[in-house]
């Protein structure tokens, strides 16, 4: 959940950054607005782009581990064996892993953040003309605290989403190899609809709060 995912979180958000950065250039530039490339970069990565990013990857990622583990357990009987020692299965192996992924997640969305930004600086200054000072001062002036945390929020709730599809679909997982793998994919799913999903619900909420 957390160093083992750096690598494809990087790749991903720097892709992102890369192509907020040409999208903003091709329509910015026609109005001779192109420095305001950094203020679209930094502005939509915060806020949306670095946390739902990283929210699917991890789905995908993490979510059908998840799913897959427990499906296995289940299959192994490992699970049955919990039980009858008396050890509750969601106590010791749901919630460990919900509370694993909700931790991680804000420092997650901090580096995505990161490694977005500098994929939209690489745009700005090799294409644009635009001097690193430049960018970063837009930068740093265009994000505000509230988005900063806004997106924060954002991911450790989707982080929570993953967590929890995954383990309960691992958990209603069959006792079968085929039944695993059928529920490591609705885990999947059912994963990246609910981030989907929720991350429309903010939007309307903090356009309505004025966030």
């Amino acid at each position: 959940t957390g160093p083992q995912a750096l690598g494809i979180v990087a790749m991903i958000n720097f892709l992102v950054g890369l192509i907020l950065a040409f999208v903003g250039a091709l329509e910015l530039t026609r109005f001779g607005a192109s420095i305001y490339v950094a203020d679209l970069v930094g502005i939509a990565t915060v806020r949306e782009m670095g946390c739902l990013m990283t929210g699917i990857i991890l789905c995908g990622r993490t979510g059908a581990a998840f799913a897959a583990q427990l499906g296995t357990m289940k299959v192994n009987e490992e699970i049955n064996a919990l039980q009858t020692f008396g050890i509750s299965p969601i106590e010791f192996l749901v919630l460990p892993r919900m509370l694993a992924l909700m931790l991680m997640m804000p420092f997650l969305c901090v580096f995505a953040d990161l490694i977005s930004i500098a994929g939209g600086y690489l745009v700005s200054v090799t294409m644009l003309d635009i001097t690193p000072t430049t960018f970063f001062s837009r930068t740093v002036h265009a994000i505000q605290l509230k988005s900063f945390l806004l997106g924060i929020a954002k991911g450790t709730f989707f982080g929570f989403l993953v967590a929890y599809t995954g383990c309960l679909r691992g958990m209603q997982s069959g006792y079968s190899a085929a039944a695993v793998g059928q529920a490591t994919t609705r885990a999947v799913v059912t994963g990246i609809s609910t981030i989907v999903a929720s991350d429309g619900v903010f939007a309307v909420l903090t356009n309505a709060l004025q966030i």
